[in-house]
């Protein structure tokens, strides 16, 4: 079950604004299925500044490598260490533990744009 107070990007990473000057970014336990087993996290350097639908990493998996898009602007303040020796925190708990990294947003309008836990479900659903 997706957690109903996230919200979530059709690139299927979802965002926990609970804090909005420290917003948590990770993928949705969809999008780790579908990947399989994860073996490599890549994850950008402390500072640096992303862009809303903009690449900022890489996750590996036993079947294919994919794109990590960032669902809102921002300036990376953390990232997930733990995934360096445990990758698969992310198929294990992609909303809990399997979290990616830590922004300071730089646009919260941005969040408007993203989509709903019932409206994800629907887009994954088609």
């Amino acid at each position: 079950m997706i957690p109903a107070e996230f919200k979530y990007s059709e690139e299927h990473e979802w965002i926990n604004s609970k804090d909005i000057d420290e917003i948590i970014i990770g993928i949705t336990d969809f999008a780790a299925d579908t990947l399989g087993d994860i073996v490599f996290v890549e994850l950008p350097s402390i500072g640096t500044e992303v862009k809303q639908f903009e690449k900022f990493g890489e996750i590996e998996s036993v079947k294919a490598v994919s794109d990590l898009f960032s669902p809102i602007s921002g300036t990376i303040i953390k990232r997930n260490e733990n995934l360096v020796p445990k990758p698969e925190l992310v198929n294990q708990d992609a909303y809990g533990d399997g979290w990616l990294i830590t922004i300071s947003p730089t646009d919260l309008k941005e969040i408007d744009g993203l989509m709903s836990s019932k409206d994800y479900n629907k887009f994954t659903e088609s």
